[in-house]
C-alpha cells in the first residue's frame, strides 16, 4: 500500500555558499496519522515542511525525494504543485496575522481558498465559508465573516486560519507551532477542535512544535531534529519516558521541572551533550563536534 506521504534524504542548502539546513530527513505519513516534530529554534523543522509544500525561496537547493501517494513533487512545475496546496495539503501557520492580508474581510478570505480550487464554486460564502467557520469552535460566524483580521482576537484569528486550511478537506494538514501565540486557555480549545476536525475527516497531521506537552497531546509519532537532522525517532510515549538521544533527554528534562527542587539548578541541554562524553556541549559558531555538521 503507497503511503500518503514519503520524505527520503531530503537535504536543503541556501544560496551559494550552499549553507546545510536539513539533511538526510526520512519519515513517512500514512492517512490519517499524526506525526511531530520537534527541536529547537534553528533545527530545521519548518525547512522540512516548507520543502514538502513546495513553498522554500529560489535561493533554497533541496535534494532527495517528496512522494505524494506515490508520485514524485520535487521538480514538479509550480502549477501542479499549486493544485495540491491548499487543497490536498493545507498548512497552518505559526502567526495569523501574517498570513491574513489585513485589507479583506475575513469571510472573503476563507472563501478564496474554496473557491481557488473549484471551477464551478460560485459564491460559497454562505454555504461553505460559514459553516466551517463555526465548525472551528468561532461563535456568531457571520460577524466573524464580515470582520477584519485587526478586528478579532489572536485566538479567533488562529481559529480563521484554521478553517482556510481546512475548508477543502485535506489529507494532510501541516501545523507550524499554530498555538505558539496563543494563552493557555485558548490553546487548549484550539488543540482540541483540531483533534476533532482532524478525525472527523481522517487526515493527516505533520504538527511543528518545541512544546512537549503539546506534541504528546496531537501526536502519535514523533521526529527529534537538531542541526537538521533527525537524531530519534518513535511513539510519543516511548520518546518521551525512555528517550535514548542526549539530545533528547535534555528535550524532556528541562520540560519536566516539577521534578526539580527548590534550589536546584536548571539542567540544560548542553549539559547532557558534556555527560554524554561530547566535551564541546553543543555545536555552535566555530564550534562542531567531530560527525556534525
Amino acid at each position: 500500500m503507497t503511503s500518503l506521504l514519503t520524505v527520503t534524504d531530503l537535504s536543503v542548502d541556501f544560496g551559494r555558499r550552499r549553507l546545510p539546513a536539513v539533511r538526510d530527513v526520512d519519515f513517512t505519513l500514512e492517512e490519517g496519522e499524526r506525526l511531530g516534530i520537534i527541536g529547537e529554534s534553528g533545527s530545521g523543522k519548518t525547512v522540512t515542511a516548507l520543502a514538502v509544500m513546495g513553498l522554500l525561496p529560489e535561493n533554497a537547493h533541496v535534494a532527495g525525494s517528496i512522494t505524494w501517494r506515490g508520485a514524485e513533487l520535487l521538480g514538479r512545475p509550480e502549477r501542479e504543485l499549486a493544485r495540491l496546496r491548499g487543497n490536498a495539503m493545507s498548512m497552518v501557520f505559526q502567526e495569523p496575522m501574517t498570513a491574513l492580508d489585513p485589507t479583506m474581510r475575513v469571510g472573503r478570505q476563507v472563501a478564496e481558498a474554496y473557491v481557488l480550487h473549484r471551477d464551478d464554486a460560485g459564491d460559497p460564502a454562505r454555504e461553505k465559508v460559514l459553516p466551517m467557520l463555526a465548525a472551528v469552535g468561532l461563535d456568531d460566524p457571520e460577524r466573524i465573516a464580515d470582520a477584519f483580521p485587526h478586528q478579532l482576537s489572536g485566538g479567533q484569528r488562529q481559529r480563521v486560519i484554521m478553517a482556510m486550511a481546512l475548508i477543502n478537506g485535506p489529507d494532510l494538514v501541516i501545523c507550524d507551532e499554530p498555538t505558539t501565540a496563543l494563552d493557555v486557555t485558548v490553546q487548549a480549545r484550539v488543540l482540541e477542535l483540531l483533534d476533532q476536525v482532524l478525525t472527523t475527516e481522517h487526515a493527516a497531521c505533520l504538527f511543528i512544535s518545541h512544546d512537549l506537552a503539546v506534541v504528546s497531546q496531537v501526536c502519535q509519532q514523533v521526529l527529534v531534529m537538531l542541526d537538521g537532522e533527525v537524531v530519534e525517532r518513535g511513539p510519543v510515549a516511548s520518546i518521551f519516558t525512555a528517550p535514548q538521544h542526549p539530545y533528547t533527554q535534555g528535550l524532556v528534562a528541562t520540560a519536566r521541572l516539577d521534578l526539580v527542587r527548590p534550589g536546584d539548578r536548571l539542567p540544560t541541554i548542553d549539559d547532557f551533550y558534556v555527560a554524554a562524553g561530547r566535551a564541546g556541549g553543543l555545536p555552535g559558531v566555530g564550534r562542531v563536534p567531530e560527525g556534525r555538521r
